[in-house]
């Protein structure tokens, strides 16, 4: 990660931060929305742990699944 760029406002990590909520509160493990959203569970730990910079199918694909819209997985607080 950039210097310039500190953890608490990196979207990559709020975007896993936001994941990983919406996916609790539906109740599901990695694994089963790997399995509803077609996106690999090895790669949704990474989502999740900020490592990856997910691309926009990937978003639309974990929103569908979550039965939310992909301006929901972005709703997370940058500043």
């Amino acid at each position: 990660m950039p210097d310039h760029v500190s953890s608490t406002s990196d979207p990559r990590i709020l975007f896993g931060e936001r994941l990983i909520q919406l996916r609790k509160l539906r109740g599901w493990s990695q694994e089963r929305l790997s399995l509803e959203s077609g996106v690999a569970r090895s790669y949704l730990g990474g989502v999740e742990r900020g490592q990856r910079n997910i691309a926009l199918l990937n978003i639309c694909r974990l929103a569908e699944a979550l039965s939310v819209s992909p301006e929901e997985l972005l709703r997370f607080d940058a500043s």
